[in-house]
């Protein structure tokens, strides 16, 4: 069995079977017999119904949803509640991107070789998906994964993180009492990653999704069977612009939102703040007020605005690089005490060296670093200086600076008075470089689950 814990206190609260290799044949065996079996497939109609019964029963059980997030991810309740109001909204995304999920007409009669021809294509489901998911939206990022597979028709295999298997259970659960048949999405829940690696690897496997670590995605990557597609969803140290004509009242709710949001837990989390000279001690100043004011606790109270990080040795890196980058000179203006031993007062550094750890790879924690500037362009250099964009902001009430900097920023998504942690579920979702590969987001990913088929009909006469 594998013991689920709190990640506020470590207090354990569940177990979860776990899966042996045999468990693992059995269901990729399971996957394969439904999907060579193309006219049990699900019609359109079908899976459609699938997905709305899902969100509407989701909707029914927001509660315990919310609250299971909150215990086993560590994630405050006020944030939970919304990540499920998301993935009874992805749910419907992906069903309704079945009104307009087709493939195309090829021109033909463009040559003589191509006269009395008419081609079009449609699409059809990848094969077999295996997803590998991640602790920190245990719910939404199971249906960014799941959801679109089957709404094209891919069974699905799913592989929650192990700190997080409940609410991933949970919500398979629910697709089967939705009325979908077990074999079309199934849990995977092993005890290590060798199992895991063992499934993605496998020739029979058509799509890798993988929400994690670079480290691990892109050793899996490189593993991979030829022909196995993948999309890899990794991390950033996401920076934000802040223009001399920023207004101060209106930006520091939403840069300390997506600084500290689930502890600063999050692939797109503001890490680096670049702040013109001529307001940088007027911003510091506001931004640690109101850090002092987060309330830092158990997840599951409505009053706690940060979280537990995932675990204990999560908090000791994280200490670790703060104390690294105050002896190279940086400065502390508030935070990086331990609350617990899986807490972390947030943190804001002044200035800390380019080469610093919190400069220059991702914190994963509740650290926002600021740093000067007095040239627009050398702000868009220092934030373009490392390989893994993704999404940036720039708060500007100057068009100008705010166009001049989205066009230059090197990331997927530039937001302008915005933090950089602002998504909705059917926009383009994607790292560049090192990043992350391929493009996330329902309707992207829905694309990826399939592929093209062409037909050309011939007329005779």
């Amino acid at each position: 069995m594998l013991q689920v814990v709190q990640a506020f206190d470590r207090v354990p609260f569940a177990e979860v079977p776990v899966d042996d290799v045999d468990a693992m044949e059995a269901k990729l065996r399971a996957a394969l017999r439904v999907l060579g079996d193309r006219d049990g497939w699900l019609a359109p109609h079908a899976r459609v119904a699938v997905l709305r019964r899902t969100a509407a029963l989701l909707d029914g059980r927001r509660d315990h949803f919310a609250r299971q997030i909150a215990r086993e991810g560590g994630k405050p309740l006020t944030d939970a509640i919304i990540e499920v109001t998301r993935a009874i909204d992805g749910l419907h995304c992906a069903a309704d991107e079945l009104r307009n999920f087709a493939g195309r007409e090829i021109p033909m009669g463009l040559t003589a070789a191509s006269a009395k021809r008419w081609a079009f294509t449609t699409r059809e489901p990848i094969g077999v998906v295996f997803a590998i998911s991640a602790f920190n939206h245990p719910l939404n990022l199971i249906v960014h994964q799941v959801a679109p597979a089957i709404a094209v028709g891919c069974p699905v295999i799913v592989k929650p993180a192990s700190a997080t298997p409940l609410s991933c259970r949970d919500f398979v659960a629910l697709l089967h009492e939705a009325g979908l048949p077990e074999a079309w999405c199934q849990t995977f829940i092993p005890r290590g990653s060798a199992l895991a690696e063992q499934l993605a690897c496998d020739p029979r496997i058509s799509f890798l999704s993988f929400i994690g670590s670079a480290s691990v995605g892109w050793r899996l990557h490189g593993k991979l069977a030829h022909g196995t597609r993948s999309a890899l969803e990794h991390g950033g140290v996401a920076p934000a612009i802040v223009d001399r004509s920023a207004n101060l009242e209106r930006i520091i709710e939403p840069l300390v939102k997506g600084g500290f949001y689930h502890a600063g837990q999050v692939c797109v989390s503001t890490q680096r703040i670049y702040v013109h000279d001529e307001i940088f001690d007027a911003f510091s100043e506001r931004l640690v007020a109101r850090v002092a004011e987060l309330r830092t606790g158990d997840p599951t109270s409505p009053q706690t605005e940060v979280g537990p990080l995932i675990h204990p040795k999560e908090v000791d890196r994280i200490t670790n690089w703060i104390d690294e980058a105050v002896a190279a000179g940086a400065k502390r203006a508030i935070g990086g005490e331990r609350l617990s031993e899986t807490t972390l007062q947030p943190t804001v550094l002044l200035e800390p060296p380019a080469g610093a750890k919190v400069s220059r790879e991702e914190v994963f924690g509740p650290v926002v670093c600021l740093y000067r500037y007095a040239q627009l362009d050398h702000a868009i250099a220092q934030a373009n200086s490392l390989r893994v964009p993704f999404q940036a902001c720039v708060f500007s009430d100057d068009i100008d600076v705010a166009l001049r900097a989205s066009e230059r920023l090197d990331a997927s998504a530039v937001m302008i008075n915005d933090p950089t942690t602002f998504r909705t579920d059917w926009m383009p979702f994607a790292g560049r470089r090192e990043a992350g590969y391929g493009v996330g987001g329902i309707p992207y990913t829905m694309r990826d689950m399939t592929q093209e088929k062409m037909v050309v009909l011939h007329r005779r006469a």
